[in-house]
């Protein structure tokens, strides 16, 4: 039989198990969700704060600490790789038990680093845990929930999932004035046990074994060309993945930015970075309340207008050499908490027609996003301007290649 007729098309499901279309969706199931899917902003943001103390105990500076950040990016990216398929093969819940064990034991290996390199190894595995989450959160909401549904459940999920990064920092601030930095990768151990606990109780399978697809490592590798040749998922999944691009700017600049530049505490840092964090919760709970009004495309670029007007007003002040904070907390407010509109719709676009195939999509479009926060990261380090400056750049080139990406998809047509 050849590959192409064992590869499921967009839109395809078996005969025999007629794609779920549930209308509703419990908070009980979206808060497990958010749960799962906030291990990534737990484990970015938590240690933000002790970057600075980090680097002193290390003996270098808080930007080579820093890439320990777009290292735990390139394990996110390549995480996600595998578990989409393996997902769509053996059903959702298996994998989740596989990554979060990996995740707990890595981060009790950050515990015990000794040098930034150290660390970087055990950031690596911790993301390669950790990422599991978001692939079959994604993939979850994709089996049970059609377009208009899916859009309304990831605004949903990014309004929980965003507490993560407000508390965050703030937890990690706290947590530095009583105790060293290795407490904080405990507590990250401990959350991913929780997790874990929650997975085996209470999260139900959400792909029937007659939907499953039984693919080879060649199958697979074509399946993954062929999603990304469908432009009804490539233009929002770039779209999507450009446009939060300028997220991961800001997370891996922000300490440098906040605590080195402007000479904020760890703790008034924690509080900064935990407003822009609320943006994008207020951005996606307006996302829902005008989902009647505009339509899921409409939404995607009204919210990357928003994030383009931030960027802009840093691009300014960086260019003025000492901007005034305000000036820099209003451009960066509206380029981070725009992806409370553009997030969720790019999401909702690009999985609308994966049908069985999601799971790998998810895994796609989460690989591309975070290989663009490592291309965001790296690139950091490159810059020569100042930390406002550099990232102002950096977010202005993500967000303007992803309203590109936007102004090419075409009008979703109703389920």
């Amino acid at each position: 039989m050849s590959i192409s007729k064992t590869l499921p098309s967009s839109n395809s499901t078996p005969p025999s198990a007629p794609e779920p279309n549930m209308q509703q969706y419990s908070t009980a199931w979206i808060l497990l969700l958010a749960l799962l899917t906030s291990l990534g902003p737990l484990s970015i943001d938590m240690y933000l704060p002790a970057l600075p103390v980090m680097a002193s105990e290390f003996g270098v500076s808080t930007q080579m600490v820093a890439n320990s950040l777009p290292a735990y990016f390139l394990g996110l990216a390549l995480g996600q790789l595998l578990y989409g398929p393996l997902s769509d093969r053996i059903g959702r819940k298996p994998p989740l038990y596989f990554g979060l064990v990996l995740f707990s034991l890595a981060s009790m290996l950050c515990v015990f680093a000794h040098n930034e390199w150290g660390l970087i190894a055990a950031r690596i595995l911790q993301a390669l845990g950790g990422c599991v989450g978001v692939v079959i959160a994604r993939a979850a909401i994709r089996d049970r929930l059609d377009l208009q549904t899916s859009a309304q459940a990831f605004s949903s999920m990014m309004i929980v999932m965003t507490i993560a990064p407000i508390i965050a920092p703030t937890l990690g601030a706290w947590i530095l004035k009583w105790m060293n930095w290795e407490a904080i990768f405990v507590v990250l151990t401990c959350v991913g046990i929780i997790c874990c606990l929650c997975v085996h109780f209470f999260f139900k399978e959400t792909l029937a074994k007659e939907r499953r697809l039984n693919l080879s490592f060649q199958q697979v590798l074509t399946l993954y060309f062929a999603i990304l040749k469908d432009r009804d998922f490539r233009f929002p999944m770039l779209a999507g993945c450009l446009t939060g691009g300028a997220l991961f700017c800001y997370i891996s600049g922000s300490s440098a930015l906040m605590m080195d530049q402007y000479g904020l505490s760890e703790t008034a840092f924690a509080y900064v970075f935990g407003a822009n964090a609320i943006g994008i919760m207020l951005f996606s709970t307006l996302n829902k309340k005008i989902s009647g009004k505009l339509g899921v495309l409409q939404r995607l670029k009204l919210g990357s207008m928003i994030q383009l007007s931030g960027a802009v007003i840093l691009l300014l002040a960086g260019s003025l050499g000492y901007a005034p904070l305000a000036l820099v907390m209003l451009g960066l407010f509206l380029a981070v908490s725009g992806i409370g509109f553009t997030g969720p719709n790019a999401m909702a676009l690009a999985m609308a027609k994966q049908g069985a195939r999601a799971g790998t999509a998810s895994a796609v479009m989460g690989s591309v996003q975070f290989f663009c926060g490592l291309i965001g990261g790296v690139l950091l380090n490159f810059l020569t301007g100042s930390a406002l400056l550099n990232m102002a750049v950096l977010m202005l080139l993500f967000i303007g290649f992803g309203m590109f990406a936007v102004f090419h998809i075409l009008q979703p047509q109703p389920d």
